[in-house]
């Protein structure tokens, strides 16, 4: 049986046994998603993202990406360990279920600290203090390039960009922006971050919507599609007392792109 057949009746076994939460994100580039929940805490959640490759599953294991906004980094890295251990045991078999198991063991065992759970989903929020990283301040900050300020309707955007190699360099990019009294008291500071490991081959992402919903994820699809690497995107609004609807998200998703324009990531990508 060749792979294909092979990623076809996996899909079709996924789709039987999950249902809806498993998501065809692309089918033509076969990119699929599954958002694994925490049954005691709805807050605790992880989301998959796999894309399955030519030699998958006879010869290497599908490219995947795990998001979980409410995780430590290191809980993060041990689930990715995980994975890589899942499919050393399978080389040349279907391991997907497997992943998606093992996540969920690992959720289900999972204790957070209150420290690690953030509130979601809200609307409106109080300006937040700059991040108190003790660990981080030895650290350089990356330069930090910014766009251009947009304007629709009293409220504006602005996006800012960097490269980050780690997630201790995310948080000093986000903590040098909040030094910024402006920035700090922005309605929405929504980001996505995309960070390549070059000895497991794997992403690193995370995204915040700061009470955007789904804007940290559209973010992070933009950079998806884009194939950047090593980069951390945030975009700053301020509301102006008039919604903006379906608007706003082609005005965050135009700063964004303005950003990376300004800081040539488009234009490497375009030359590459």
């Amino acid at each position: 049986m060749d792979n294909l057949t092979k990623q076809i009746e996996e899909i079709e076994a996924l789709t039987a046994i999950y249902g809806s939460e498993f998501q065809i994100e692309d089918g033509m580039n076969r990119s699929y998603s599954i958002k694994i929940v925490n049954g005691c805490n709805s807050n605790l959640y992880v989301k998959l993202y796999v894309k399955f490759t030519e030699s998958y599953p006879s010869e290497s294991p599908p490219t995947f990406e795990i998001s979980a906004p409410h995780l430590p980094h290191e809980t993060k890295l041990h689930l990715s360990n995980q994975l890589e251990d899942v499919y050393l045991s399978n080389i040349g078999q279907n391991v997907i279920f497997q992943w998606i198991e093992r996540i969920r063991e690992e959720l289900y065992n999972y204790s957070p600290n209150e420290t690690d759970i953030k509130e979601e989903n809200h609307v409106t929020k109080t300006p937040k203090a700059p991040i108190d990283n003790n660990i981080i301040e030895n650290f350089k900050c990356p330069s930090i390039t910014h766009g251009e300020v947009i304007f629709d309707r009293k409220s504006s955007f602005q996006g800012h960009t960097a490269i980050v190699f780690s997630v201790d360099q995310v948080k000093l990019v986000l903590n040098k922006l909040k030094e910024n009294k402006k920035i700090l008291q922005a309605t929405h500071n929504m980001y996505a971050y995309r960070i390549y490991n070059e000895s497991t081959k794997y992403f690193l992402h995370d995204c915040d919507d700061d009470g955007e919903a789904q804007a940290g994820r559209r973010l992070m699809h933009l950079l998806e599609i884009m194939d950047v690497k090593n980069l951390i995107v945030v975009v700053s609004r301020w509301y102006g007392g008039i919604h903006l609807g379906p608007d706003r998200f082609r005005h965050i998703n135009n700063a964004a792109r303005q950003v990376l324009t300004a800081a040539n990531v488009i234009k490497n990508i375009e030359n590459k």
